[in-house]
């Protein structure tokens, strides 16, 4: 009943903060020079003015229409009835328009690219975990061995290079851009060409050949954090008493690790897995330039160099959400781990 209640407060508690962080994003964005009607104005000016001809005339047009055009754009209206506006009536802002792609709605504009992240994001987080989790349980067993210290500088070399110099280098290496080395990989994109005329079978081979490298840089920042956080705390499990009691009643050390060490050591780490809601924007920005990836990363930088607060706030509203739901995610997951913990205290 106290998880119960905690729970539901947690939920609850969702709603005022989602609209904390969008209205707060909102409300910077009116002071934000460069915007839709700051262009507008710039591009009538630019006309205007070309040659030294009309220069006048074009200052009392712009001067005439800046009202007008405050109020296509809706900002004629008090902040808090704008906001009311993207929330309710656009739903979040997903069924306005970009400011950029005119045409097209923001969800639309996000749609095109968060499957891509989230393809990238996915597979990253997973192997993520399923390499470094018993990479870590193996270098806790052998704490001192050759394999261990080994294995431990290569792992802090990776986590030393920056994700995008980590591409860079293996675009050097591996995609032929030099010509005395390997051209194994693509040197860009999502997919080849020709990838709606292949069969099932090269399709996944193309699909992976573009995901290999980029996928690489993605674990890389998040690879020696939780392989090392695995380690330690199974570590430090194995140096309890409960385990000192298990040994000492007869039981092997295997049992004692494999049978109740690990469970309490994967508790750290379940913490982590409400990131797995976040990850369609995984997308990171410079492994994205890099690669030339089309996702959410490059589209929320796009989104902030073009002045598309549309485009900007619907990623912030999707981001926040599913941020806000992860947190509660991983508390359960804390829970279904570890009974036995009261988040009432």
């Amino acid at each position: 009943m106290d998880h119960l209640q905690y729970f539901v407060k947690r939920i609850l508690l969702i709603i005022p903060t989602f609209i904390g962080i969008t209205f707060l994003c909102l409300l910077i964005t009116q002071f934000v020079p460069g915007g839709p009607i700051e262009q507008q104005i710039a591009k009538m000016r630019g006309i205007g003015g070309e040659g030294g001809k009309n220069t006048g005339a074009s200052q009392r047009m712009t001067e005439e229409r800046i009202e007008e055009m405050k109020k296509v754009y809706g900002f004629d209206k008090p902040i808090t009835h704008q906001y009311w506006n993207w929330l309710y009536h656009g739903k979040m802002g997903m069924t306005s328009k970009s400011y950029k792609y005119k045409k097209d709605s923001v969800w639309k504009v996000i749609r095109e690219k968060f499957s891509i992240s989230l393809t990238f994001g996915l597979t990253g987080f997973f192997l993520s975990y399923l390499i470094c989790i018993p990479l870590g349980i193996s270098k806790a067993i052998r704490e001192g061995s050759v394999f261990d210290v080994s294995s431990s500088v290569i792992i802090f070399i990776g986590y030393a290079i920056p994700a995008f110099a980590f591409g860079m280098i293996l675009k050097m290496f591996f995609c032929g851009t030099i010509e005395s080395f390997w051209d194994i990989f693509p040197v860009a994109g999502f997919q080849s060409q020709m990838y709606e005329q292949m069969g099932i079978g090269d399709k996944l081979l193309d699909r992976v050949k573009h995901m290999f490298l980029p996928i690489l840089c993605y674990m890389i920042g998040s690879f020696a954090v939780l392989t090392l956080l695995m380690k330690n705390s199974l570590l430090e499990e194995v140096g309890k008493d409960y385990i000192r009691t298990v040994l000492a009643r007869g039981g092997s050390h295997r049992q004692a690790i494999w049978g109740h060490a690990l469970r309490n050591s994967l508790i750290p780490i379940s913490t982590g897995l409400g990131g797995v809601f976040t990850l369609m924007f995984a997308g990171s920005v410079l492994i994205e330039k890099v690669f030339e990836i089309p996702g959410m990363g490059l589209l929320s930088l796009d989104a902030i160099l073009s002045h598309d607060y549309m485009v900007f706030m619907g990623i912030t509203a999707l981001t926040s959400i599913l941020g806000l739901v992860g947190n509660v995610f991983s508390d359960f997951i804390y829970v279904i781990v570890d009974p036995r913990i009261n988040f009432q205290k």
